[in-house]
């Protein structure tokens, strides 16, 4: 793999611009923040291309990641493109000789994702997905005080988020393009999870409703779920669930509940706060979260390639998410439970 001598001369860009959450202008600013040059960036909008040289005056845009490829001698390409697109970009660019970031998820089967991992190691390139939320504060807090012992070993995980909501009228509710309803927030509660319970994935089960939000979307039959649930079972006897819903009227608090031997724990913003019974009392602490730490992940880009610091968040580790999620929805479909083929 090549290495840099200082992050600035490594060249990034950014395949995808567009206005939703402005991410294009994001990922630069946290790539030269990490000491990285903005270089290039392609989009087939040309009104995103102006708002990019607004951004960054002395930028290269393209209409085409081939393009960029052909023209840019840019380094690292981060792809903020719909789901269904990271495995085709990313392998372009990847059998172009260019390290890749994807947003996560970092694609939809894995099978895919073994593709690009294969293609990344015959490139000598980096792979990795863009999980800074790596870097939240309350999964920080979590991580410290679970293994400090507070809550004594760890059984359970539960994860969940959801609200009743109308499905939307753009890609992110269109199955085929986003993977379903776990891929969008579901891939960061997994990250976050997988954190917390260190071992191997053995079975994996997942349950699906649909048909109440569809035929009011434009996506029609396409529509994502209206809920989806998975339950995880590893090597260890600890288990976790994950729910994602879009019909649930319950204002659960917090998104992750950690259950162990000796107390409970419950992630949310901005407090953690860690329950524990004895006898009729219930003992409670609630801590305070600190800041997310965002920058984290593309200076431990940088510092990879310039330094040889150990890369965090690996094509692998970004791989386990999607094993989880794509097994859920086979599960769903065929209503039995999956034995795991990646650990």
């Amino acid at each position: 793999m090549k290495r840099y001598r200082r992050a600035i001369d490594i060249r990034v860009g950014v395949v995808g611009y567009g206005g939703a959450f402005d991410m294009g202008k994001t990922h630069l600013r946290e790539m030269q923040k990490a000491g990285m040059t903005p270089t290039a960036v392609a989009e087939i909008d040309p009104t995103r291309l102006a708002a990019a040289t607004q951004d960054f005056p002395k930028i290269e845009t393209y209409p085409s990641l081939t393009e960029m490829l052909a023209k840019s001698a840019v380094d690292l390409v981060t792809l903020i493109t719909p789901h269904n697109t990271h495995a085709r970009l990313a392998l372009q660019a990847l059998k172009a000789g260019r390290h890749v970031i994807c947003e996560k998820p970092m694609a939809i089967t894995t099978a895919e994702c073994d593709a690009m991992i294969a293609t990344a190691r015959k490139s000598r390139v980096i792979l990795s997905a863009y999980h800074n939320r790596h870097w939240d504060g309350p999964i920080r807090n979590a991580v410290r005080h679970i293994q400090s012992g507070m809550i004594g070993d760890v059984v359970r995980v539960e994860a969940h988020c959801g609200s009743r909501s109308k499905a939307g009228d753009w890609w992110r509710t269109s199955k085929s393009i986003s993977g379903g309803i776990l891929y969008d927030w579901g891939v960061h509660l997994l990250e976050y999870s997988l954190q917390i319970i260190r071992s191997d994935i053995v079975e994996v089960t997942g349950y699906g409703k649909t048909g109440y939000w569809g035929p009011q979307s434009k996506w029609k039959k396409d529509c994502i779920e209206d809920e989806a649930f998975a339950s995880v079972r590893f090597a260890s006897g600890q288990w976790l669930t994950l729910l994602v819903s879009a019909i649930d009227s319950n204002p659960r608090r917090g998104f992750l509940d950690v259950t162990g031997t000796e107390g409970s724990y419950v992630l949310d913003w901005p407090f953690n706060e860690w329950y524990r019974r004895d006898g009729d009392r219930i003992k409670m602490r609630r801590f305070k979260n600190p800041a997310s730490e965002w920058w984290r992940y593309y200076q431990n880009i940088a510092d990879h390639l310039t330094k040889r610091t150990k890369l965090v968040i690996t094509a692998e580790w970004a791989r386990r998410p999607i094993h989880i999620l794509e097994w859920a929805d086979r599960s769903a479909r065929k209503g039995m439970a999956l034995r795991a083929t990646y650990q």
